[in-house]
Protein backbone atom coordinates (compact mmCIF):
# COMPACT_ATOMS: atom_id res chain seq x y z
CA UNK A 1 0.00 0.00 0.00
CA UNK A 2 0.99 3.68 -0.25
CA UNK A 3 0.00 6.89 1.52
CA UNK A 4 -2.42 7.71 -1.31
CA UNK A 5 -4.77 4.98 0.00
CA UNK A 6 -5.10 6.54 3.48
CA UNK A 7 -8.49 8.06 4.42
CA UNK A 8 -8.52 11.87 4.48
CA UNK A 9 -10.03 11.86 7.99
CA UNK A 10 -7.08 9.75 9.19
CA UNK A 11 -4.58 12.13 7.60
CA UNK A 12 -6.27 15.12 9.27
CA UNK A 13 -6.20 13.31 12.61
CA UNK A 14 -2.48 12.58 12.26
CA UNK A 15 -1.76 16.17 11.15
CA UNK A 16 -3.25 17.49 14.40
CA UNK A 17 -1.19 14.94 16.34
CA UNK A 18 2.16 15.21 14.54
CA UNK A 19 2.26 18.69 12.98
CA UNK A 20 5.48 19.07 10.99
CA UNK A 21 6.32 15.38 11.31
CA UNK A 22 3.30 14.41 9.18
CA UNK A 23 5.17 14.09 5.83
CA UNK A 24 7.73 11.71 7.35
CA UNK A 25 4.93 9.69 8.97
CA UNK A 26 2.98 9.46 5.69
CA UNK A 27 6.13 8.46 3.80
CA UNK A 28 6.45 5.39 6.07
CA UNK A 29 3.39 3.97 4.27
CA UNK A 30 5.35 3.90 1.03
CA UNK A 31 7.97 1.61 2.60
CA UNK A 32 7.85 -2.19 3.13
CA UNK A 33 6.50 -3.30 6.51
CA UNK A 34 8.92 -4.63 9.10
CA UNK A 35 9.25 -8.30 10.05
CA UNK A 36 10.37 -9.62 13.43
CA UNK A 37 10.84 -12.74 15.52
CA UNK A 38 11.35 -13.14 19.24
CA UNK A 39 13.36 -16.00 20.71
CA UNK A 40 11.56 -18.21 23.21
CA UNK A 41 13.75 -18.07 26.31
CA UNK A 42 12.17 -21.32 27.53
CA UNK A 43 14.00 -23.11 24.70
CA UNK A 44 16.67 -20.88 23.18
CA UNK A 45 20.27 -21.70 24.05
CA UNK A 46 23.09 -19.30 23.08
CA UNK A 47 24.25 -21.84 20.49
CA UNK A 48 20.83 -22.13 18.83
CA UNK A 49 20.43 -18.35 18.83
CA UNK A 50 23.72 -17.94 17.01
CA UNK A 51 22.68 -20.51 14.41
CA UNK A 52 19.35 -18.75 13.74
CA UNK A 53 20.87 -15.24 13.74
CA UNK A 54 23.39 -16.36 11.12
CA UNK A 55 20.90 -18.44 9.11
CA UNK A 56 18.38 -15.61 8.67
CA UNK A 57 20.80 -12.66 8.95
CA UNK A 58 18.89 -11.26 11.93
CA UNK A 59 19.36 -7.74 13.28
CA UNK A 60 18.62 -6.81 16.93
CA UNK A 61 15.46 -4.92 17.90
CA UNK A 62 16.61 -2.15 20.28
CA UNK A 63 13.76 -2.36 22.80
CA UNK A 64 13.58 -6.16 23.14
CA UNK A 65 16.72 -8.18 24.01
CA UNK A 66 15.20 -11.39 22.61
CA UNK A 67 13.76 -9.72 19.47
CA UNK A 68 15.28 -9.51 15.99
CA UNK A 69 14.39 -8.14 12.56
CA UNK A 70 14.43 -10.41 9.53
CA UNK A 71 13.97 -9.73 5.84
CA UNK A 72 10.75 -10.86 4.22
CA UNK A 73 12.47 -13.38 1.93
CA UNK A 74 14.04 -15.22 4.93
CA UNK A 75 10.76 -17.00 5.86
CA UNK A 76 11.74 -18.32 9.34
CA UNK A 77 8.12 -19.37 9.86
CA UNK A 78 8.70 -22.24 7.42
CA UNK A 79 11.67 -23.68 9.32
CA UNK A 80 11.26 -26.68 11.68
CA UNK A 81 12.62 -24.48 14.51
CA UNK A 82 9.36 -22.52 14.29
CA UNK A 83 7.28 -25.69 14.70
CA UNK A 84 9.52 -26.60 17.65
CA UNK A 85 8.77 -23.29 19.39
CA UNK A 86 12.28 -21.84 19.30
CA UNK A 87 10.89 -18.43 18.28
CA UNK A 88 7.64 -16.57 17.75
CA UNK A 89 6.97 -14.43 14.67
CA UNK A 90 5.90 -11.05 16.06
CA UNK A 91 5.65 -7.46 14.85
CA UNK A 92 8.68 -5.63 16.32
CA UNK A 93 6.86 -2.65 17.90
CA UNK A 94 4.49 -4.99 19.75
CA UNK A 95 7.42 -6.48 21.67
CA UNK A 96 7.74 -3.23 23.65
CA UNK A 97 4.66 -3.85 25.82
CA UNK A 98 5.81 -6.93 27.75
CA UNK A 99 9.31 -5.48 28.11
CA UNK A 100 7.71 -2.55 29.93
CA UNK A 101 5.44 -4.81 32.03
CA UNK A 102 8.48 -6.92 33.03
CA UNK A 103 6.74 -9.97 34.59
CA UNK A 104 8.82 -12.05 36.98
CA UNK A 105 9.06 -15.79 37.76
CA UNK A 106 6.63 -16.85 40.49
CA UNK A 107 4.08 -14.07 39.93
CA UNK A 108 0.39 -14.38 39.05
CA UNK A 109 -0.14 -12.64 35.71
CA UNK A 110 -3.18 -12.01 33.49
CA UNK A 111 -3.11 -11.34 29.75
CA UNK A 112 -6.67 -10.08 29.34
CA UNK A 113 -7.00 -9.87 25.53
CA UNK A 114 -4.34 -12.35 24.55
CA UNK A 115 -4.91 -13.79 21.05
CA UNK A 116 -3.06 -14.73 18.96
CA UNK A 117 -0.46 -15.12 21.70
CA UNK A 118 2.53 -12.86 21.02
CA UNK A 119 2.38 -11.09 24.35
CA UNK A 120 1.33 -14.19 26.34
CA UNK A 121 4.25 -16.24 25.05
CA UNK A 122 6.56 -13.28 25.72
CA UNK A 123 5.25 -13.14 29.32
CA UNK A 124 5.69 -16.90 29.72
CA UNK A 125 9.23 -16.65 28.40
CA UNK A 126 10.05 -14.15 31.16
CA UNK A 127 8.26 -16.19 33.87
CA UNK A 128 10.46 -19.24 33.13
CA UNK A 129 7.76 -21.77 34.03
CA UNK A 130 7.27 -20.38 37.55
CA UNK A 131 4.03 -18.83 38.78
CA UNK A 132 0.66 -18.67 37.02
CA UNK A 133 -0.24 -17.05 33.71
CA UNK A 134 -3.92 -16.70 32.77
CA UNK A 135 -4.25 -15.93 29.05
CA UNK A 136 -7.75 -14.87 28.06
CA UNK A 137 -9.46 -14.34 24.72
CA UNK A 138 -13.19 -13.66 24.41
CA UNK A 139 -13.61 -15.02 20.85
CA UNK A 140 -13.64 -18.87 20.74
CA UNK A 141 -11.81 -19.30 17.42
CA UNK A 142 -9.10 -16.85 18.41
CA UNK A 143 -8.86 -18.51 21.84
CA UNK A 144 -8.15 -21.80 20.05
CA UNK A 145 -5.27 -20.19 18.11
CA UNK A 146 -4.00 -18.69 21.37
CA UNK A 147 -3.99 -22.12 23.03
CA UNK A 148 -2.11 -23.63 20.06
CA UNK A 149 0.60 -20.96 20.23
CA UNK A 150 0.98 -21.33 24.00
CA UNK A 151 1.36 -25.08 23.45
CA UNK A 152 3.88 -24.68 20.60
CA UNK A 153 6.14 -22.58 22.79
CA UNK A 154 6.26 -25.28 25.49
CA UNK A 155 4.58 -23.19 28.20
CA UNK A 156 3.76 -25.26 31.29
CA UNK A 157 2.30 -22.62 33.62
CA UNK A 158 -0.50 -21.05 31.55
CA UNK A 159 -4.27 -21.45 31.67
CA UNK A 160 -6.09 -20.28 28.53
CA UNK A 161 -9.61 -19.00 29.17
CA UNK A 162 -12.34 -17.86 26.80
CA UNK A 163 -14.41 -15.35 28.77
CA UNK A 164 -15.70 -11.79 28.84
CA UNK A 165 -13.81 -9.44 31.16
CA UNK A 166 -16.74 -9.19 33.59
CA UNK A 167 -16.82 -12.99 33.97
CA UNK A 168 -13.19 -12.92 35.03
CA UNK A 169 -13.44 -9.91 37.34
CA UNK A 170 -16.24 -11.62 39.32
CA UNK A 171 -14.04 -14.68 39.86
CA UNK A 172 -10.65 -13.06 40.39
CA UNK A 173 -10.97 -9.89 42.51
CA UNK A 174 -7.54 -8.39 43.21
CA UNK A 175 -5.90 -11.67 42.14
CA UNK A 176 -3.08 -10.63 39.80
CA UNK A 177 0.37 -9.16 40.41
CA UNK A 178 0.56 -7.91 36.82
CA UNK A 179 -1.97 -7.47 34.01
CA UNK A 180 -1.28 -7.09 30.30
CA UNK A 181 -4.11 -5.43 28.39
CA UNK A 182 -3.37 -5.21 24.69
CA UNK A 183 -6.70 -3.58 24.06
CA UNK A 184 -8.88 -4.21 21.00
CA UNK A 185 -8.36 -1.03 18.96
CA UNK A 186 -8.96 0.68 15.63
CA UNK A 187 -5.72 -0.83 14.28
CA UNK A 188 -4.12 2.24 12.71
CA UNK A 189 -0.74 0.58 13.11
CA UNK A 190 -1.99 -2.40 11.08
CA UNK A 191 -2.64 -0.50 7.85
CA UNK A 192 0.61 -1.58 6.13
CA UNK A 193 0.15 -5.28 6.89
CA UNK A 194 -3.63 -5.67 6.83
CA UNK A 195 -5.73 -3.94 4.12
CA UNK A 196 -8.89 -4.97 5.98
CA UNK A 197 -7.90 -2.76 8.94
CA UNK A 198 -7.68 0.19 6.54
CA UNK A 199 -11.08 -0.58 5.01
CA UNK A 200 -12.79 -0.81 8.42
CA UNK A 201 -11.29 2.37 9.91
CA UNK A 202 -13.45 5.44 10.54
CA UNK A 203 -13.65 8.21 13.18
CA UNK A 204 -16.77 6.54 14.60
CA UNK A 205 -14.85 3.27 14.94
CA UNK A 206 -12.18 5.12 16.93
CA UNK A 207 -14.87 6.42 19.31
CA UNK A 208 -16.43 2.96 19.64
CA UNK A 209 -13.05 1.39 20.45
CA UNK A 210 -12.25 4.03 23.06
CA UNK A 211 -15.57 3.35 24.82
CA UNK A 212 -14.97 -0.40 24.78
CA UNK A 213 -11.42 0.01 26.07
CA UNK A 214 -12.61 1.98 29.09
CA UNK A 215 -15.11 -0.73 29.93
CA UNK A 216 -12.42 -3.44 29.75
CA UNK A 217 -10.10 -1.29 31.89
CA UNK A 218 -12.77 -1.16 34.62
CA UNK A 219 -12.58 -4.95 34.93
CA UNK A 220 -8.79 -4.99 34.72
CA UNK A 221 -8.71 -2.59 37.67
CA UNK A 222 -10.88 -4.93 39.75
CA UNK A 223 -8.51 -7.85 39.12
CA UNK A 224 -5.23 -6.05 39.86
CA UNK A 225 -3.77 -6.49 43.34
CA UNK A 226 -2.96 -3.38 45.36
CA UNK A 227 0.69 -2.70 44.61
CA UNK A 228 0.34 -4.53 41.28
CA UNK A 229 1.25 -3.18 37.86
CA UNK A 230 -0.46 -3.09 34.48
CA UNK A 231 0.60 -2.44 30.90
CA UNK A 232 -2.04 -1.01 28.58
CA UNK A 233 -1.16 -1.09 24.90
CA UNK A 234 -2.68 -0.50 21.47
CA UNK A 235 -1.44 -0.71 17.89
CA UNK A 236 -3.17 2.56 17.03
CA UNK A 237 -2.05 6.21 16.93
CA UNK A 238 -4.93 8.52 17.90
CA UNK A 239 -5.04 10.16 21.35
CA UNK A 240 -8.62 9.00 22.06
CA UNK A 241 -7.61 5.35 22.46
CA UNK A 242 -4.27 6.14 24.09
CA UNK A 243 -3.45 9.21 26.24
CA UNK A 244 -7.11 10.27 26.60
CA UNK A 245 -8.15 6.77 27.67
CA UNK A 246 -5.36 6.67 30.24
CA UNK A 247 -6.32 10.12 31.54
CA UNK A 248 -9.99 9.15 32.02
CA UNK A 249 -8.98 5.83 33.61
CA UNK A 250 -6.70 7.40 36.22
CA UNK A 251 -9.32 10.05 36.97
CA UNK A 252 -11.88 7.32 37.63
CA UNK A 253 -9.40 5.38 39.81
CA UNK A 254 -7.14 7.80 41.72
CA UNK A 255 -5.16 4.87 43.18
CA UNK A 256 -3.89 4.07 39.67
CA UNK A 257 -0.80 6.05 38.70
CA UNK A 258 0.88 6.23 35.31
CA UNK A 259 4.56 5.36 35.72
CA UNK A 260 5.52 5.67 32.05
CA UNK A 261 3.96 6.14 28.63
CA UNK A 262 5.80 5.18 25.48
CA UNK A 263 5.08 5.54 21.77
CA UNK A 264 6.89 3.85 18.92
CA UNK A 265 6.30 5.68 15.63
CA UNK A 266 6.81 4.00 12.23
CA UNK A 267 8.66 7.05 10.85
CA UNK A 268 11.08 7.11 13.78
CA UNK A 269 11.62 3.41 14.55
CA UNK A 270 11.67 0.28 12.40
CA UNK A 271 8.22 -1.06 13.28
CA UNK A 272 4.53 -0.60 12.57
CA UNK A 273 3.97 1.54 15.67
CA UNK A 274 2.71 0.93 19.21
CA UNK A 275 1.49 2.76 22.32
CA UNK A 276 2.20 1.43 25.82
CA UNK A 277 1.31 2.86 29.23
CA UNK A 278 2.74 1.30 32.39
CA UNK A 279 0.63 1.84 35.52
CA UNK A 280 0.83 0.93 39.20
CA UNK A 281 -2.01 0.42 41.66
CA UNK A 282 -1.26 2.00 45.02
CA UNK A 283 -1.08 -0.23 48.08
CA UNK A 284 -4.37 -0.73 49.93
CA UNK A 285 -4.68 0.03 53.62
CA UNK A 286 -6.64 -3.20 54.03
CA UNK A 287 -4.85 -6.13 52.42
CA UNK A 288 -6.69 -8.85 54.35
CA UNK A 289 -10.11 -8.15 52.91
CA UNK A 290 -9.10 -8.81 49.32
CA UNK A 291 -7.34 -12.04 50.24
CA UNK A 292 -10.41 -13.28 52.07
CA UNK A 293 -12.65 -12.44 49.12
CA UNK A 294 -10.34 -14.27 46.75
CA UNK A 295 -10.29 -17.39 48.91
CA UNK A 296 -14.08 -17.51 48.89
CA UNK A 297 -14.14 -17.65 45.08
CA UNK A 298 -11.85 -20.67 44.85
CA UNK A 299 -13.10 -24.19 44.25
CA UNK A 300 -12.99 -26.56 47.20
CA UNK A 301 -10.99 -29.73 47.50
CA UNK A 302 -9.39 -32.00 44.96
CA UNK A 303 -11.48 -34.42 42.98
CA UNK A 304 -10.81 -38.10 43.71
CA UNK A 305 -11.10 -39.04 40.04
CA UNK A 306 -8.50 -36.44 39.14
CA UNK A 307 -6.13 -37.64 41.84
CA UNK A 308 -6.58 -41.20 40.59
CA UNK A 309 -5.86 -40.06 37.02
CA UNK A 310 -2.72 -38.27 38.16
CA UNK A 311 -1.48 -41.41 39.94
CA UNK A 312 -2.07 -43.41 36.75
CA UNK A 313 -0.03 -40.87 34.77
CA UNK A 314 2.69 -40.77 37.42
CA UNK A 315 3.01 -44.56 37.34
CA UNK A 316 3.58 -44.33 33.59
CA UNK A 317 5.85 -41.26 33.64
CA UNK A 318 8.08 -42.59 36.45
CA UNK A 319 9.37 -45.14 33.93
CA UNK A 320 9.01 -43.26 30.62
CA UNK A 321 9.92 -39.76 31.86
CA UNK A 322 12.17 -40.35 34.85
CA UNK A 323 12.37 -37.31 37.12
CA UNK A 324 9.64 -35.36 35.29
CA UNK A 325 6.74 -34.06 37.38
CA UNK A 326 5.97 -30.33 37.48
CA UNK A 327 3.94 -29.07 40.43
CA UNK A 328 0.24 -28.40 40.02
CA UNK A 329 -3.31 -29.61 40.48
CA UNK A 330 -4.75 -32.35 38.21
CA UNK A 331 -7.80 -31.45 36.12
CA UNK A 332 -9.81 -33.88 33.97
CA UNK A 333 -11.70 -32.93 30.83
CA UNK A 334 -13.23 -36.17 29.64
CA UNK A 335 -10.27 -38.50 29.07
CA UNK A 336 -7.76 -35.64 28.92
CA UNK A 337 -5.61 -34.99 31.98
CA UNK A 338 -4.18 -31.50 32.56
CA UNK A 339 -1.96 -30.10 35.27
CA UNK A 340 -3.21 -26.74 36.53
CA UNK A 341 -0.24 -24.52 37.43
CA UNK A 342 -1.41 -23.28 40.80
CA UNK A 343 -0.72 -23.94 44.46
CA UNK A 344 -4.45 -23.68 45.23
CA UNK A 345 -7.50 -24.59 43.13
CA UNK A 346 -8.67 -21.80 40.81
CA UNK A 347 -12.30 -20.86 40.47
CA UNK A 348 -12.58 -21.89 36.81
CA UNK A 349 -15.64 -24.17 36.87
CA UNK A 350 -18.21 -22.86 34.38
CA UNK A 351 -15.60 -21.03 32.29
CA UNK A 352 -14.65 -22.11 28.79
CA UNK A 353 -11.09 -23.39 29.16
CA UNK A 354 -9.31 -24.20 25.86
CA UNK A 355 -6.19 -25.12 27.85
CA UNK A 356 -6.19 -25.83 31.60
CA UNK A 357 -2.44 -25.71 32.16
CA UNK A 358 -0.16 -28.41 30.76
CA UNK A 359 -1.94 -31.18 28.85
CA UNK A 360 -0.29 -34.34 30.17
CA UNK A 361 -2.08 -37.26 28.55
CA UNK A 362 -5.16 -38.92 27.11
CA UNK A 363 -6.28 -41.68 29.46
CA UNK A 364 -7.41 -44.56 27.27
CA UNK A 365 -8.72 -47.84 28.62
CA UNK A 366 -5.75 -49.63 30.19
CA UNK A 367 -3.19 -47.32 28.57
CA UNK A 368 -1.69 -43.83 28.55
CA UNK A 369 -1.27 -41.73 25.42
CA UNK A 370 1.06 -38.81 26.24
CA UNK A 371 -0.17 -35.47 24.91
CA UNK A 372 1.58 -33.48 22.19
CA UNK A 373 1.80 -30.51 24.60
CA UNK A 374 3.77 -32.67 27.02
CA UNK A 375 6.29 -33.53 24.31
CA UNK A 376 6.83 -29.88 23.41
CA UNK A 377 7.30 -28.94 27.08
CA UNK A 378 10.03 -31.54 27.68
CA UNK A 379 13.75 -31.47 27.18
CA UNK A 380 14.78 -34.53 25.11
CA UNK A 381 16.91 -35.95 27.93
CA UNK A 382 13.81 -36.09 30.13
CA UNK A 383 12.38 -38.84 27.93
CA UNK A 384 13.72 -42.34 28.45
CA UNK A 385 13.47 -42.90 24.69
CA UNK A 386 14.22 -40.18 22.17
CA UNK A 387 15.31 -39.81 18.57
CA UNK A 388 17.64 -36.88 17.92
CA UNK A 389 17.46 -35.49 14.39
CA UNK A 390 19.41 -32.59 12.91
CA UNK A 391 18.45 -29.74 10.59
CA UNK A 392 18.74 -30.86 6.99
CA UNK A 393 17.94 -34.50 7.77
CA UNK A 394 15.09 -35.54 5.42
CA UNK A 395 13.48 -37.34 8.35
CA UNK A 396 12.68 -33.98 10.00
CA UNK A 397 10.37 -32.91 7.19
CA UNK A 398 9.08 -36.49 6.86
CA UNK A 399 8.09 -36.42 10.53
CA UNK A 400 6.37 -33.02 10.19
CA UNK A 401 4.43 -34.41 7.21
CA UNK A 402 3.16 -37.23 9.44
CA UNK A 403 5.17 -40.04 7.84
CA UNK A 404 6.45 -43.18 9.57
CA UNK A 405 10.19 -43.09 10.28
CA UNK A 406 12.83 -45.78 10.47
CA UNK A 407 14.03 -46.33 14.03
CA UNK A 408 16.57 -48.33 16.01
CA UNK A 409 15.11 -51.86 16.44
CA UNK A 410 15.90 -51.65 20.18
CA UNK A 411 13.31 -48.88 20.66
CA UNK A 412 9.86 -49.95 21.79
CA UNK A 413 6.96 -47.72 22.83
CA UNK A 414 6.62 -43.95 23.17
CA UNK A 415 9.62 -42.06 21.83
CA UNK A 416 10.27 -38.32 21.78
CA UNK A 417 11.33 -36.92 18.38
CA UNK A 418 13.56 -33.84 18.44
CA UNK A 419 15.51 -31.65 16.02
CA UNK A 420 18.79 -30.17 17.30
CA UNK A 421 17.64 -30.73 20.87
CA UNK A 422 14.17 -29.17 20.33
CA UNK A 423 11.22 -31.57 20.79
CA UNK A 424 8.82 -31.86 17.86
CA UNK A 425 6.41 -34.52 19.17
CA UNK A 426 5.87 -38.22 19.84
CA UNK A 427 6.36 -41.37 17.85
CA UNK A 428 5.64 -44.94 18.90
CA UNK A 429 8.45 -47.39 18.11
CA UNK A 430 8.00 -51.02 17.16
CA UNK A 431 10.02 -53.45 14.99
CA UNK A 432 12.40 -50.82 13.66
CA UNK A 433 9.69 -48.31 12.73
CA UNK A 434 8.44 -45.17 14.45
CA UNK A 435 4.72 -44.62 13.99
CA UNK A 436 4.07 -40.91 13.69
CA UNK A 437 1.94 -39.18 16.37
CA UNK A 438 2.51 -35.61 15.23
CA UNK A 439 -0.99 -34.01 15.36
CA UNK A 440 -2.76 -34.09 12.00
CA UNK A 441 -3.81 -30.45 12.30
CA UNK A 442 -0.16 -29.36 12.49
CA UNK A 443 1.26 -31.43 9.65
CA UNK A 444 2.77 -29.50 6.74
CA UNK A 445 5.41 -29.36 3.99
Amino acid sequence: MGQETLPSAFIEQMKSLLGGELPAFLHSYDLPRTQGLRFNELKATPELKEVVISMFDLKPIPWCPSGYYYSENSRPGKHPYHQAGLYYIQEPSAMSAVELLDPQPGETVLDLAAAPGGKSTHIASKMQGQGLLVSNEIHPERAKILAENVERMGVVNAVVTCAAPDELSRRFPEAFDRIMLDAPCSGEGMFRKDPKALEEWSPSMVDMCATRQRDILDHAYLMLKPGGTMAYSTCTFNRSENEDTMESFTKAYPDMEIVQMKRLWPHLEAGEGHFVAFLRKKESLDQNGSKQRQRKTQDKGKNKAEQSALREFTDWSSNELPGFMPAGIPVLFGESLYLLPSEEPLHISGLKIPRAGLHLAHLKKNRIEPAHALAIALAPQQAKQHVMLTTGDPQVEAYLRGETLQADPSLRGWTLVAVDGLPLGWGKASSGQLKNHYPKGLRQF
